[in-house]
Formats: structure tokens, C-alpha cells, sequence
């Protein structure tokens, strides 16, 4: 399982950054750049959302939820990249 800290994301540009908390907590703050697809929809329908020649960077509240979804959708042939923490991790080092 591909993973990275929040201190290497920080140094990344032009990313697909995915926020799968809830959309009252993306509204409330999130880190730059992120969409929002909330964890339910995105794993349900991530044939609507995920492009399997792109590369994501996932990222939840404590880093627990994202490392769960990005375990599933690499197994099923997406090139994703859990962000450690999550939200918290990246609140802490800002």
C-alpha cells in the first residue's frame, strides 16, 4: 500500500487530492486543493469518480477511513496513495 506523510505532500503540485470525509467537515475546512467525494459514494460509485490511468491521493479525519478505501481500490486496479493522518496529521503540521 502506497502511503505518504503529510510533510511530502506539501511539495506535491497539480494533484488529485480526494477528501472523503463528510461534506459538512470539507465545508468546515479542508487541506488546499482536495475535492470532496464522501467515503460511501466514492466507494460505491468510483466508476463515476476515478480515472484508473490517474493517480489519487486519498485522505480521511485521522488517516484510517482513507487507508481502508485506498486498500480497496487498489485492489480493484486504481493507482491511489494514502495520506498519513489524514486531516488531523495535516491540521498538526500546519
Amino acid at each position: 500500500m502506497n502511503q505518504i506523510n503529510v510533510n511530502e505532500l506539501k511539495n506535491l503540485n497539480n494533484i488529485n487530492l480526494i477528501d472523503i470525509r463528510s461534506i459538512e467537515k470539507y465545508n468546515d475546512n479542508h487541506i488546499p486543493g482536495a475535492i470532496n467525494i464522501p467515503k460511501i459514494l466514492l466507494v460505491k460509485d468510483y466508476l463515476k469518480y476515478l480515472d484508473r490511468n490517474k493517480i489519487y491521493y486519498i485522505y480521511c479525519e485521522r488517516g484510517e477511513q482513507s487507508l481502508k478505501v485506498c486498500k480497496l481500490l487498489s485492489n480493484l486496479g486504481y493507482r491511489v496513495i494514502n495520506v498519513i493522518g489524514g486531516y488531523q496529521n495535516w491540521i498538526l503540521n500546519n
